[in-house]
Formats: C-alpha cells, structure tokens, sequence
C-alpha cells in the first residue's frame, strides 16, 4: 500500500502544475488584525500559486445557528442578533478596505445576504423549526463573508503578478450526502474546476469552505471540520503539492497540553497515525476530511498563524517510526457495556445481532473487545446513549435473557478510554506490556482492552477520573517527553547547596542524552519555602529563595511536589532534622520517594523503622540513603550486594567520622587534644559544635543502619558508646566547651602515651558482630592495621563474611564534605530514576 502510494505520488509530482493549497479557519480571522496576518502569510509565500480556502470569520457560524435556535422559539431576537452581525462585518470591512469602492460592493452583497437570511429566520420563526437545508443556508453566509473580504483585502493589495481573485465554492464541489456524509461527486467538481482554475490560473484564489452544492445545484454544507474536507477536495481537484492547514497551534500535539503540560509538537506522522489521533480527539485534521489528499498521497501540513516560523506538523504518506509511540489521547465520557452468558459461545451471528441493533439504532460503538471464550462481548459507547443502549441491548436479546442464556447486560457509566498511537509500534515486542505497565504502576484499572491487527493503537478503558492521570503516565513512559520527576529539597545549606549546583550542571546533559528531568519544584528550609510553577531556575536558586519565598507549609509542600501532571514525585532531605524525618511515613503513602542523607529516620526506634518499610512498600515508593553511611562511598550498596547475591556478614567495622578520622590522624601527643579540636572547628572539619561529632553518636547512628541493613534488630540504647566529650562539659555553648576542654588535655594524652608505648595508633572506631553486638568507642591499634594508612579524612569500612574472612573486603575513601556527600545524593537520585524505567 505504501509502495503503491508512493509511485503515484512520484506520479503525480512529475506532472504538478505548482499549486499550493492553505486553509485557515475562523480562528485564523477573528478580526481585521488577523485578517491581515493572514494576508502576510500569503504574500510572503514563494509559490505563484496559492489557492486558499477560508472559515467563518471566528464565532460567526455559532452566531448564526444561534439565531436558527431562536427564531424557533420566537422572532423578536432576529432583528438585534443580525444588527449584531452587520455591526462586526461593518467594522472590519472599514478597518481593511476603508472607504474604496470595493468596500461599498462588498457591504451591499453582505446587507442583500443578510435581507435573505432574514427571510428565511422569519419563516422559521412562523414554522417553530429549521429544515437542514435552512439551517445550512443560515450556516453557510459566514464563509462567503470572510472569503469575498479576504479577497478584497488581497486585491486592493496584490502586485501585478499575482492576480487575486475569489470563487464561490457552490460554483466548485458537488457533493451527495449519504449514510457516511457527504460524498464528493467527482465528474462535476473537475468539470467545475476545469473551467474556474484555467490551466494559466495563477496568483491568489480565494475560495469558500464548508459550503457545496447538491447535483440538483442547492447549497448544502460538508458538516464537521467542512473547511478542511474543502481544503481536501481542492487540493484533489487541482492536484496540489502541499496542502496547509492554519490554526492556533503550533502543529498536531503528542498529547493534549490542556491535560498533559509537558505534550510536545510531533514534526512527522502518517495519514493512518493523524486519522487515529484525529479519531480520538486530537486537533488534527478529521479523518474522514483527510481522504481526498490520502487517495492522491498529498502531504498535509498544520501550521500555527501566530507563530508562522514555526515549523509545524507534517503528515504524510510514511513517517519516521523509529519512535514508536506518535502520541497518547484519550475520549472521555463513554460508557463501557458488557454482553455476557454461557449461551453465547459457539453461536454464530451474535456480534451481528448485537451490533445491527445498535445501528438501527442509530448508536455510534466507539470500541469493541471480545473474550476468546466468546462468553461476553463488550464494547464503548458515548457515555449520554448509555441508557438507550442497554435498552436496546435488552431488547435485541429479550429470550435469550428471559431463558437465562445471558446472564447480564451490564453498563458501566463514567468511564474514559485511553489510547497509545503510532506506526512503529507494529512488530516491536513490548510496547503493550509497558503501556499497562505504566498504567499499572500509577495505580490505573484497565477495564477493557482493544488493539487492531495493524498494531498502530492500543486502547484501554479506564474509569474516568483516571483519565488525566493515565494520560501523564503513559505519555511521560514513552519518553514523548523527557522521563521527569518533581523534585523538592529540604536543607539548601551545605550539602543541599552543593547538590542544586551539581543538578544544574547536569540538566542539559541528562535530558539530552537520557531524557531525564530532574525538576526542581520546591526548595523548604526550616521556616520558609519556594514553589514554583514548572521549576526553579537553578541558576539563580539562592535569590530565588532570598526575595520569592512564604512560610514554610508541610502539606502545600508535598502536595506541590506531587503534581497530578507529572509522572513521579521525590522529596530530597539534606537536612538533619528528626521532625522532618517523621514526615517520611506521610509522603511515603502519597507514593512519593525520598532520597536522603539524613540518618534519623533509619537510626529511629525500631517499631517506627518498621512501620516506615512497610509503609512505602505498601505504597510503591522507594526510599534511598546510601549517603547516610560514608557520603558518596558504595558502603550500603556494598552490604547490600553481598547479603543479596548469598554471602554472611560476619562482622564491619569502620572509621565512620571524617570529623574524627581527621583529629586522631593530627593528634600525635605534640599538640593538645583542645587546640586541635579548636583548630579543627575553625576550618570547618567539625560540626560548629564539635560536641556533635565528639559524643560519637553520629557514628553510632550509622553503625544502627548498617545493623539493620543485615537483619540485626538494634536500638540506639543497645550500643556501648564512648563519648569523647569529658563529663560535665555536655551543657553551654560551643565556645563555653572549648574554653573548658584543655583542662582534659592530660587525659587524652595520656591514652596517646599508652597506645604509643605499644606501637600502637588511636582510631574511633565502630563495631558490629553477629556475635558480640554493636560498639562505638577509641581503640588502640597496630599500626599496620587497615584502619592505620588512611588519609586525614577518610572513611574506611571494613566487612568480614563467608566469602572475605581471610582477606576482608575493605571499603576507603572520602566520606565527609559537601560535595562527596552531594554527589552521593545525586548519585541515588539517578538510582531512583533507573528504578522508575528511565534509560541509563
């Protein structure tokens, strides 16, 4: 079929005569302003010859059938809605032509059309109703308005060389209307054509839409989206290059942007794709409009007049399918009826029953779907027939029912469906297992399933308040737009700072290389947050945050967070707060992820650590703290890794503080244990008071979340824990203890003296067994011990299993610092969106 369409195209290319066909609609001329865009469009075209085929000026023909309606309830609003009409045509014919001749010739066609459509709503006013062919006279007066002033506009306009001119289109196409609408009658439209487009016919041809004539020579219209099936069927007629379509929008869109914020223009589709998503609702061109330049392979472009630079959409013959999925839309308010009993099966001509009832009807099946079993039928309908529908399904099968060989009619109101659409879906594995996938994973019921033999749509029927929400999922898992997660970060101080910056030198990579949007919705501190409507701009975040900011708002935060419109939602915690670790249970049941170094949650009481697991993954979130041990060092993937692939943790232990790492490196008995804690704040490798890091219960907090991850059922009050902080000294300021702790100066060098005169070295150290329970105290060691050759700083963790019990498997690295920890963070943060299906 391809092929075949392809050589006729060729075909036809090598004897074209250069017509280009455009058509704008009543959008597209509003008013004189937009009148005169679109002259601009025109006259900036290259091609010599441009026929165009113009709407209603905008909310003209709503105006008109308006008044149809009431003059069948009464006469006295025809004389105000017509002055109404004469008033705005009156206006723009002067804005556009002025006081030249033409515009006095244009306004006395346009007071004799609207003397007849007086007459003939007086006569629907005595009658209290409007026949079709009334209705489409009325309907038909705003096409030839706009066309015969865009003409004149042109006219008064044009150069030499390209002549305007303008054609009544009753004068062109002779349709004949049937059961499928209207039929074009081929013969006469050439015939008429031949004759109004000579063969030496250039310039600019301005022709009517939406209205034709019958072979008897009446007006009649061309119904739904008759402007573009006018475009349609002139570009057949004069066997056109292109034909253009002009809206508002930019091009054919992968979703509807109303419902989908992140839907993109989709610049290549096939006829078949258009006509899918035309069918289910997308701004595209009607299918049925579409069959005159399909028939005759002529490409199809929707272009925005407002935004003419704009590339637009183009459909064609064949698009690039290498995609896969087109575009994601959905038709909402269908009831879904089922036909169900054991007395169907293995009875022929049922379907046919069922569905010659609801023709006869008059009833429009959206969608069908049919066990194997042939035990039920079910099938979609518009959710307004649903009650006529099962009355005519209970008639059609009355004994069938009454002698229980259908045992139910069963009709399921509000209810939308869904549909994935595209030409590269056909032969590709996978693609309807990751649609309801998606679908599943944000927590949508599919009641029924329809797919055709060509593969090019998928369709669900889901319930309709799902529908918005199966629209984002669907379209965000096929990466029509970039694979996006609503981020919010808690604590932009050191690490969380470090972290917004590294986010934002990655942006751009991370979308164009793995369609991955980190997007930054929501910045919290402990009083105050910033929201923001797409994303923050993290180039200029700290300002942001300075002038833009309100009281902080726990549950505006997360609600913010977790937009219905985007796919996935995670909350960012770079504080150290307990009170914001308690939150976690709540946004971990509205399915949003947490990604942290925030030790408190994990080191809590064990009942609520519990509750905390349970709880997410009852809820499908995904909890990753990877940075709450070691920063950026792999010390619980690690662990995590060995249980997992069957090996026994015997026993870890490590140097779990940079903090102390550091001072116990430094302190070698030659400098007081207080100028070296002093000295050691004041650069920033403590906390701003060291109490935090020298009571060691930073370290027995981690050493709790590595005895949890292998099964150990620890609490804090089950540590031995050495404190580093002399007795006495726990109270008062940071200042107060310093200025107090060289009197424990003897103290510390005395432990350094004893450890020396071993050979030995001073380490804080961190212990866990199987066996002998969890410590966190300073050790003298061997100097040739693991946790002797390190740098000032470093993290080292030392694990001792089934498989490394002679040779232990040792972790060491950096494992302090704002940005080892922020790039940690980033690093779950990718883990995240690997687990949520994005790319890696």
């Amino acid at each position: 079929m391809v092929l075949w369409l392809a050589l006729k195209r060729l075909a036809l290319q090598m004897a074209q005569n250069g017509w280009q066909v455009h058509k704008f609609g009543g959008s597209s001329l509003a008013d004189a302003g937009c009148f005169r865009r679109v002259a601009s469009i025109l006259t900036a075209a290259s091609a010599n010859r441009q026929a165009v085929v113009v709407s209603a000026m905008g909310g003209m023909t709503d105006a008109l059938l308006r008044l149809v309606a009431a003059a069948e309830v009464s006469a006295e609003p025809i004389a105000a809605g017509l002055r109404a009409i004469d008033d705005r045509y009156t206006a723009a014919v002067r804005e556009l032509v002025g006081d030249a001749p033409a515009a006095d010739d244009l306004l006395d066609r346009f007071r004799a059309d609207l003397g007849d459509a007086a007459d003939v709503l007086q006569a629907i006013s005595l009658v209290r109703s409007a026949a079709d062919r009334s209705r489409d006279l009325i309907a038909g007066f705003g096409e030839l308005w706009s066309a015969r002033l865009l003409g004149a506009w042109l006219g008064q306009n044009a150069d030499a060389d390209r002549p305007v001119k303008w054609v009544d289109a009753r004068e062109l196409i002779v349709v004949e209307h049937g059961e499928m609408g209207p039929g074009v009658c081929w013969p006469e439209s050439r015939a008429n054509a031949a004759r109004l487009f000579a063969a030496d016919t250039h310039g600019i041809v301005v022709v009517t839409g939406f209205i034709a004539s019958d072979p008897q020579g009446l007006q009649t219209t061309l119904g739904r989206n008759g402007s573009d099936f006018s475009a349609s069927i002139l570009a057949a007629l004069l066997e056109a290059e292109t034909i253009t379509i002009w809206t508002d929008v930019d091009g054919v869109m992968s979703a509807d942007p109303n419902r989908v914020p992140e839907a993109t223009i989709i610049p290549d589709l096939s006829y078949s794709e258009a006509m899918e998503l035309a069918y289910f609702g997308a701004k595209v061109i009607h299918p049925q409009t579409m069959s005159p330049a399909v028939e005759r392979a002529i490409p199809i472009r929707i272009r925005n007049t407002f935004n003419p630079d704009a590339r637009g959409s183009r459909i064609s013959i064949a698009a690039d399918a290498s995609d896969g999925i087109k575009g994601v839309t959905s038709v909402d308010d269908v009831a879904l009826v089922n036909l169900e009993g054991a007395g169907m099966i293995g009875v022929p001509g049922t379907a046919d029953r069922l569905f010659g009832a609801l023709r006869d009807a008059g009833i429009s099946v959206t969608l069908i779907s049919q066990a194997s079993s042939e035990h039920s039928i079910c099938f979609a309908v518009p959710g307004p027939s649903a009650g006529k529908v099962e009355q005519v399904v209970r008639r059609a099968f009355r004994a069938e029912l009454e002698q229980n060989l259908i045992q139910s009619v069963d009709v399921q109101k509000d209810c939308s469906i869904i549909a994935v659409v595209g030409d590269g879906m056909a032969g590709m594995p996978g693609i309807a297992g990751k649609f309801f996938g998606t679908l599943g994973g944000a927590g949508i019921n599919v009641r029924a399933i329809a797919q055709g033999s060509s593969e090019r749509n998928i369709s669900a029927v889901i319930d309709k308040e799902d529908e918005t929400r199966a629209l984002r999922a669907a379209h965000a898992g096929f990466y029509l737009s970039a694979n996006t997660i609503s981020v919010g970060l808690i604590g932009p101080g050191n690490v969380g700072a470090m972290l917004l910056d590294q986010i934002a030198a990655q942006a751009e990579r991370l979308r164009a290389e793995f369609s991955l949007d980190f997007r930054v919705r929501a910045i919290a501190t402990s009083a105050r947050m910033h929201l923001a409507e797409r994303a923050v701009d993290l180039a200029d975040w700290r300002s942001v945050l300075a002038t833009d900011s309100e009281p902080l708002d726990w549950s505006r935060f997360a609600a913010h967070i977790n937009a219905e419109h985007l796919p996935h939602a995670a909350i960012v915690d770079c504080s150290a707060s307990g009170d914001v670790a308690n939150r976690y249970l709540d946004w971990f049941d509205a399915g949003i992820h947490v990604v942290t170094p925030n030790k408190k949650a994990h080191s809590g009481s064990l009942e609520r650590y519990d509750e905390m697991h349970r709880r997410r993954r009852q809820h499908g979130a995904h909890f990753l703290y990877e940075t709450t041990v070691g920063a950026a060092l792999p010390v619980i993937e690690t662990l995590r890794d060995l249980r997992q692939t069957g090996d026994e943790i015997y026993s870890i232990e490590g140097i779990f503080s940079g903090t102390l790492a550091y001072l116990f490196n430094v302190f070698d008995g030659s400098v007081p244990f207080s100028t070296i804690v002093r000295e050691a704040r004041d650069s920033g490798y403590t906390e701003p008071d060291p109490r935090d890091d020298l009571s060691g219960m930073d370290v027995a907090r981690k050493v709790i979340i590595l005895a949890r991850e292998i099964g150990m059922r620890l609490e804090l009050g089950d540590l031995d824990v050495e404190s580093l902080v002399p007795q006495g000294l726990g109270d008062g300021s940071a200042d107060d203890f310093l200025d107090a702790l060289p009197a424990y100066d003897e103290i510390m060098k005395q432990r350094w003296n004893e450890a020396q005169a071993k050979g030995e070295i001073l380490r804080y150290v961190g212990r866990l067994s199987q066996s002998d329970g969890a410590t966190v105290r300073l050790e003298s060691l061997p100097a040739d011990h693991a946790f002797g050759n390190m740098n000032l700083t470093d993290n080292v963790v030392r694990y001792v299993s089934r498989r490394y019990h002679d040779n232990p498997l040792v972790v060491q690295g950096p494992g302090a610092g704002p940005a080892v920890t922020a790039a940690g963070v980033f690093a779950d943060m990718l883990r995240l969106a690997s687990y949520l299906g994005t790319s890696r």
